[in-house]
């Protein structure tokens, strides 16, 4: 199973720790924002967008709780410092709008994951934009 982090949940963050949850292939270990948690809580549940969440959020310590699965919740600025390699993570979903050039996405690297997904468009050089199913094989 694929390990995945999500660094950044705002609306895309959020939009797509609900796909990874759905995905059997894919293991949620941690989301990381500097928001306030019961913020973070509050807009899982209640999107303006997509209304109601169907499962239950909670907190539990410093877990996130979905449907009785704990999911690490971190509140690091810097992504270097995140605990990537000590999850076991293998995919880091840059989704905070910050991290958009070569360097803020290596700090993710640096940190123990095995690839970065930017979700917004890069800033800089050696960054390719990956439209699936339009720039990349089916």
């Amino acid at each position: 199973m694929t390990k995945v982090a999500i660094n950044g949940m705002g609306r895309i963050g959020r939009a797509t720790l609900k796909i990874i949850l759905e995905t059997p292939e894919l293991d949620l270990v941690a989301v990381n924002d500097i928001a306030p948690r019961d913020i973070i809580i509050y807009l899982l549940k209640y999107d303006t967008a997509y209304g109601k969440y169907s499962k239950s959020v909670t907190l539990d310590g410093e877990d996130l709780v979905i449907d009785g699965q704990h999911i690490k919740f971190l509140q690091e600025r810097d992504p270097a410092q995140l605990p990537w390699k000590e999850l076991g993570v293998d995919i880091a979903i840059e989704s905070t709008g910050f991290f958009t050039n070569k360097a803020g996405l290596e700090k993710h690297l640096e940190a123990g994951a095995k690839f970065v997904i930017l979700s917004a468009p890069s800033k800089g050089e050696g960054i390719p934009t990956v439209v699936h199913g339009v720039n990349t094989p089916p």
